[in-house]
């Protein structure tokens, strides 16, 4: 076995690596941003080592830091986690020169495939079915023209590198190809620096599934079943689960078959999955749709279902060890589901958050894996992923009912994530019935909150009421509740602002009533009140003061009330502030001061994890503020200038 390893990544994929490292005794280096100094993987190592900036392209992407590192640390071997460098030819090409052992495939299959025509080509070549299409190196616009003449429409330009829906344009009419072959060609240039397509049927509603498999250098290749990666949003994964609910035992026999024969083919050793695109109607319709020769986000659901530490089996077999079982040793027991928790605000268009995390709860009965802990600082530097929760039970109903307990017991207060909204997601009838499509998300029309920003106000002024009675103690001078000498209690007037909206007046009396109803709050614990309103049912909330802040939470969602400024509230009537919606940095400034601008021109260009957002005049007037310039980093809420509406 191996006796050192160096963990080349971050966040809970880090940690997760470091947990099997510990149990195995193998001795864990880990690797650092200056943006991550304090994280928890860092601590949890044992040793650490400063990679450079924040930037990952000065840091966590830098080959030649990176085996720097793991040479200066004395580590036998590395393991990439996935992103970054994990699926990076170079990367593993460089490990192997330096006598440093890459806990993944060759190089050689990285490249091969990594290279989406070469790995179709490599698929058919093992009997893999893959989509009727348009597939060979270099490939000119002409070509494709010729042979979309006479194909069945509509048709999927693909980038032939790369990933991420990056490269892609759907084409419904022969028309429409030029233009759709031009932007994927630049886009793909972008991107991957490369700007090769390849043209296929596109297959309209369709499921996404994948098959985990682990080879060994002696030859033996298993599958480990399949998983269900159909939730997407923005063609990332949300939620995955193992096994699909729509695989039955003759199904998933074949996929493994096909998805082995591929692994053989391409000489693979290490874990890897392989994808495949299925007819909705018949899942028994499918096609290869790339493989990733890496750890998966989602492989915890497989660990569940089989049993098996998959990080365990890829260090045995990169330190050369046969695989410990056969495929008749691989049985599936129960059901699990996993859902990504991302520091997003699902309420503003799932834009990327950032911050201090002043409070943590992780729910109880479920496998956890995060990034963050009560201080962690979540920056917009790196991926807005901070953990997944994932539940098994012995049947499907029971892991949703299970994780849907999870994700409502989850709290993360001093950045807004996606467990709320999650959770929400995994209640509609379509998810709890199995019809899972890509387009399924985009399609549901849920809720924001499951409770509105007033509610949320309401019971930020309880909340306030209730702290500063605590603080107050016997003390009847001192008192915070309201109360006169006659025993009449007076009545609070507070104007809060939720989430940056529009101001909410609430009127309070004493801690027994708001806005006119009944109200009983009680303390359930050190970061938490009980609180029900009149009729309502009985809420847990925990809270977070944060300077005149305060951050509540419940049910998986989270909310940031605060006291606006008398010149807050008058720019809130105004609608003139422009105001950052997500931290991030300034990419451009359009526009200047004393320009005359029309609603919708965009006045500031803000950059967040991978995410572009315009800024753009609410209305038709003059710019007569401007406090930001490019390059500048802003905090969520921050004023970036203001346009006066014209006369």
């Amino acid at each position: 076995m191996l006796e050192s390893v160096l963990v080349a990544n971050r966040g809970e994929i880090a940690r997760r690596v470091i947990r099997t490292l510990r149990a195995l005794g193998i001795r864990s280096v880990a690797v650092y941003s200056d943006a991550d100094r304090d994280a928890p993987h860092v601590r949890e190592a044992d040793e650490a080592l400063r990679l450079g900036p924040a930037p990952a392209a000065e840091s966590y992407l830098s080959v030649a830091r990176l085996v720097e590192a793991a040479l200066r640390s004395g580590a036998a071997a590395v393991h990439p986690g996935y992103g970054f460098v994990s699926e990076s030819a170079a990367f593993a090409r460089a490990c192997e020169e330096a006598g440093l052992v890459f806990v993944g495939p060759s190089a050689a299959t990285i490249e091969l495939m990594g290279d989406k025509v070469r790995a179709k080509l490599a698929a058919e070549a093992a009997g893999v079915p893959v989509v009727p299409g348009l597939n060979r190196p270099g490939l000119t616009d002409a070509e494709i023209l010729a042979w979309a003449r006479d194909a069945p429409l509509p048709l999927l330009v693909k980038a032939a590198a790369g990933g991420g829906g990056r490269g892609m344009r759907v084409v419904s009419e022969l028309a429409a190809l030029p233009d759709a072959l031009a932007a994927a060609r630049r886009e793909a240039a972008r991107a991957f620096g490369d700007d090769a397509l390849l043209v296929e049927r596109f297959v309209a509603r369709a499921r996404h599934l994948e098959v985990q498999v682990i080879g060994d250098a002696h030859g033996a290749v298993l599958h480990l079943g399949e998983r269900e990666c159909s939730l997407q949003r923005r063609h990332q994964k949300v939620v995955e689960e193992a096994p699909s609910p729509v695989v039955g035992a003759e199904l998933r026999a074949r996929l493994g078959e096909e998805a082995v024969a591929l692994a053989r083919a391409a000489g693979y050793v290490g874990a890897g999955t392989v994808e495949f695109l299925a007819s909705y109607d018949d899942p028994g319709e499918h096609f290869f749709l790339e493989m990733n020769a890496r750890l998966q986000v989602e492989h915890p659901v497989t660990e569940l279902v089989t049993g098996l530490d998959l990080v365990e089996l890829q260090l045995r077999v990169a330190a050369g060890e046969p695989l410990p079982l056969a495929q008749e040793d691989v049985v599936l027991r129960g059901h699990a589901v996993e859902a990504r928790v991302n520091a997003e605000d699902a309420a503003a268009g799932f834009l990327p958050s950032s911050g201090r995390v002043l409070a943590y709860r992780r729910p109880r009965g479920v496998r956890v894996d995060d990034a963050i802990e009560p201080g962690s600082l979540v920056t917009t530097d790196y991926d807005s992923m901070v953990a997944k929760v994932i539940a098994h039970a012995d049947d499907r109903a029971g892991a949703l009912a299970r994780l849907d307990r999870a994700l409502a017991e989850t709290t993360v207060l001093g950045v807004r994530t996606t467990a709320g909204h999650v959770r929400r997601l995994l209640r509609a009838e379509e998810v709890r019935a199995g019809a899972l499509d890509p387009g399924l998300v985009e399609r549901l029309e849920l809720e924001d909150r499951a409770v509105d920003g007033g509610e949320a106000a309401r019971v930020a002024a309880l909340v306030h009421m209730a702290l500063r009675a605590e603080a107050a103690g016997d003390d009847p001078f001192e008192a915070a509740d309201g109360r006169r000498l006659g025993g009449e209690r007076a009545r609070a007037w507070w104007t809060l602002a939720v989430d940056g909206g529009e101001p909410v007046e609430v009127v309070v009396r004493g801690t027994v009533e708001v806005d006119g109803a009944a109200a009983a709050v009680d303390r359930v614990g050190d970061d938490a009140f009980a609180v029900c309103r009149g009729d309502g049912p009985r809420r847990v909330w925990r809270y977070a003061v944060d300077g005149e802040s305060l951050w509540l939470g419940c049910d998986g969602d989270a909310w940031l009330v605060r006291r606006p400024s008398t010149e807050e509230v008058h720019e809130a009537h105004v609608h003139g502030a422009l105001r950052a919606p997500m931290p991030g940095q300034v990419l451009l400034v359009p526009a200047s001061v004393g320009d005359a601008v029309t609603a919708g021109q965009p006045i500031v260009v803000l950059e967040s994890m991978k995410m572009e957002l315009t800024i753009a005049a609410p209305m038709d007037g003059v710019v007569t503020e401007l406090g930001v310039a490019p390059g500048d980093k802003v905090a969520l809420d921050q004023p970036l200038g203001h346009v006066e509406a014209a006369a």
